[in-house]
């Protein structure tokens, strides 16, 4: 198909004559003389080849290929300024695609109140969200797959990736309601040294795996894990059966399992980390957007 060289400004003078058929009212509507629109119209009809207006005394009106050419001279006109909108829009990231990878539990924490603050503030921005623990969202992020993460414990240097902490939290021992220990309000590290544990798989997310090992390493004891879930709402399904118990981020006690004790730990000092994670790169407009919702409407970090 052979492309068309028709400038812009002889379309805008061509689809306003033709509506208003008039040089005088058309030259006014367009902000010019009228010998500029003249001329403009007369460029137009040399590039079509064909007369697109018959000028006859006191009266013009379109000719067979003006009539032919109007729908798609305006069509022409439409798209571009639907364009040129839509890429202001996307530009200013009022509109547009944010895909926002996330750990499980933060669903009971971080991740509702601010995808609500976002879609409040940005209502035309499709949001993709996607579950996945924190080692694959690291992946992703770097494959460009997803834009925004939201993991615990990140690593503590990366020349890709920016970090902000969002949420600590401290541990709990996540207990069968028959285990011995869930009659007790606080739980010593050390009395689970002779208890199998479940856990997530070290690699999903090293850091938090290394966290927990550490704690009951300072408490005198490596846990002998017998088990793994990816999720931490299995993790209590199994500890819930009895094979094992666990420790876990304090927010995972709003998994609401009836045969689950959750327990304070001494000491209690040690806090898991949540943080959203980002390109440093991206160009996308969506990112800092987010970045500053949560600045300005922060969850509790403590």
């Amino acid at each position: 198909m052979e492309r068309p060289e028709l400038p812009l400004p002889q379309l805008h003078a061509f689809v306003v004559l033709a509506e208003e058929l008039h040089f005088g009212h058309a030259a006014s509507r367009l902000g010019i003389a009228q010998p500029p629109l003249s001329q403009q119209i007369r460029r137009l009809e040399d590039k079509v080849g064909y007369a697109l207006f018959s000028r006859e005394p006191g009266r013009i009106c379109l000719t067979p290929a003006g009539r032919q050419l109007l729908p798609a001279a305006r069509h022409a006109l439409t798209g571009l300024a639907e364009g040129l909108a839509a890429a202001r829009e996307v530009g200013s990231g009022r509109v547009g695609r944010l895909r926002i990878g996330f750990a499980a539990s933060l669903a009971l924490t971080v991740l509702p109140g601010l995808l609500r603050t976002f879609r409040e503030r940005f209502p035309a921005v499709d949001l993709d969200i996607q579950e996945m623990t924190t080692t694959p969202q690291l992946a992703a992020l770097r494959e460009r797959t997803i834009d925004i993460g939201l993991l615990r414990e990140p690593p503590a240097h990366d020349t890709e990736l920016g970090f902000e902490t969002v949420l600590t939290e401290p541990f709990v021992a996540v207990l069968s309601s028959s285990h011995p220990l869930a009659a007790q309000r606080a739980v010593r590290v050390e009395q689970l040294a002779d208890s199998p544990f479940v856990l997530l798989p070290r690699a999903v997310g090293p850091p938090l795996y290394d966290q927990i090992t550490n704690l009951c390493i300072a408490a005198g004891f490596t846990p002998q894990v017998t088990q793994h879930a990816v999720e931490w709402q299995t993790v209590c399904a199994l500890v819930e059966t009895g094979l094992g118990v666990s420790l876990a981020p304090e927010s995972i006690r709003r998994i609401r399992l009836k045969g689950v004790a959750f327990r304070r730990i001494e000491p209690n000092a040690a806090r898991t980390r949540v943080a959203v994670a980002w390109r440093k790169n991206d160009s996308n407009p969506l990112v800092p957007h987010l970045l500053a919702t949560l600045d300005q409407d922060p969850p509790d970090r403590h």
